[in-house]
């Protein structure tokens, strides 16, 4: 997909619209649970619970404050844990909240096991789908695929980001890593391990296979995640790709990055004298807490050279979910709705550092003074940049991606499986998921 040139934060948007097709297997025509009468207690699960609890608790109280007759149990639930423990709930037919933090990672396997109402009416009656970005909104619906039913409301949109400390790069007289050149020399220049000094730190736990794919499209340039039916994870570049990002560790990070998840890994970076970090806008806040202004400086990914075209992988479009078993859906809506206003949403994507999915919070202040979101928006904008759209609607796209062989990356890092196969294997497991995805559609 390509982009033209600088169109601002709405149309930066569009970037991040996702693959089209879908699972259509959710029972989306019935409903269970009922409405209430709008007031009492609900529960809320936050699906990045501890990372973004702070700025919930926030938006729990003014809403409570808005509207006492309704109370909001908050549930912080880690993000790597969060698709399971739905899964759990749903297996266990009781346990589900009301209103649940709901990313398009995982809304298709969630559909398809028919544990959330859609919303497409209550958007329309609220009039809150005309503030929200269209192409999140088409986001959810094409990672679903059921015509122009809505499963979630979207809030927020997020970018890759090469994290670095200005100080140790102007300390050393290092370049910026605005190239990939530029990237792996000061991963070498800013390592002292004698000092316990590192030039990256690598997430070798939770989440890592993500990231490893943003790494490797970033550096390969391939342009498409699918060659026909058969993904292009494995295709040489890639595996290179991969070959040298695993190459960084232990040798320029430190050795109990293996274990990283992404509290861990953001803590490593904040911590000591470590000289860069790819994540994504979502960990800025943490990086202004704990240097400052101006230590931190978020990049898109390097480039093959400078002023080349950037390649990325599509980020997942967080939501709001309201969950079919609910026994108190008229309230439940209403925290949504509230948590989707300009305000609220406005807040919380200031905290995360992410794009905000109200198009009236694309103006606030915080945004045009936050330099790497708009860098990202600049990256995303730029006509020649490429987006890779990930297969968000295969039902066990988290599961392939998480559990099923975050171990397997961490025996690559160990040395103890190699680069070529750990990709084949993930690339069998995919084209399996595709193949299995297109007979249902048949």
């Amino acid at each position: 997909m390509r982009r033209s040139p600088r169109r601002g934060l709405a149309a930066v948007a569009t970037a991040l619209v996702l693959a089209a097709a879908a699972s259509g297997c959710g029972d989306s025509g019935t409903s269970s649970g009922s409405e209430g009468d709008g007031t009492g207690k609900i529960t809320f699960w936050d699906n990045n619970g501890g990372v973004r609890t702070e700025v919930w608790e926030q938006i729990i109280d003014a809403f409570e404050e808005e509207n006492p007759d309704i109370e909001v149990e908050y549930v912080g639930v880690p993000i790597a844990d969060v698709q399971s423990k739905y899964d759990a709930a749903i297996q266990g037919g009781d346990g589900l909240p009301d209103v649940g933090g709901v990313s398009t990672s995982y809304l298709a396997n969630l559909v398809a096991q028919g544990a959330l109402d859609p919303v497409t009416d209550r958007l329309a009656e609220s009039g809150l789908d005309q503030q929200l970005l269209p192409a999140m909104l088409d986001s959810v619906r094409a990672t679903v695929g059921e015509g122009e039913e809505l499963y979630s409301v979207p809030t927020s949109a997020n970018q890759g980001v090469l994290w670095y400390r200005t100080d140790l790069f102007e300390a050393a007289g290092l370049q910026p890593p605005t190239t990939w050149d530029n990237f792996y020399t000061a991963a070498e220049e800013l390592t002292d391990r004698e000092h316990n000094r590192f030039g990256f730190t690598i997430r070798g736990g939770a989440g890592s296979v993500a990231q490893a794919l943003d790494m490797m499209y970033a550096q390969s340039g391939i342009d498409s995640f699918w060659e026909g039916d058969e993904t292009t994870v494995n295709d040489p570049a890639n595996v290179e790709a991969l070959e040298n990002y695993v190459g960084l560790y232990n040798t320029v990070t430190p050795e109990a990055d293996l274990n990283n998840d992404f509290t861990n890994m953001v803590a490593t970076f904040t911590g000591g004298e470590v000289g860069m970090l790819q994540h994504n806008l979502g960990s800025y806040q943490d990086h202004i807490d704990a240097f400052g202004e101006g230590v931190v400086d978020g990049l898109p990914m390097p480039t093959q050279e400078e002023g080349g075209p950037h390649t990325f992988v599509s980020n997942p479009v967080d939501g709001l979910g309201l969950f079919k078993s609910s026994d108190n859906k008229e309230a439940a809506w209403r925290f949504i709705e509230f948590a989707a206003s300009h305000e609220m949403n406005s807040l919380w994507n200031e905290s995360a550092g992410s794009i905000p999915a109200n198009t009236e919070a694309l103006n606030d202040d915080w945004i045009q003074s936050a330099p790497p979101t708009q860098a990202a928006v600049e990256a995303l904008s730029d006509e020649r940049t490429t987006i890779v759209q990930l297969p968000y609607y295969l039902p066990d796209w988290n599961n392939i991606t998480k559990a099923d062989t975050e171990p397997n990356f961490q025996r690559v890092l160990l040395g103890e499986m190699s680069a070529q196969d750990f990709l084949d294997d993930l690339a069998d497991r995919l084209n399996e998921a595709q193949a299995e995805w297109l007979e249902q559609q048949e």
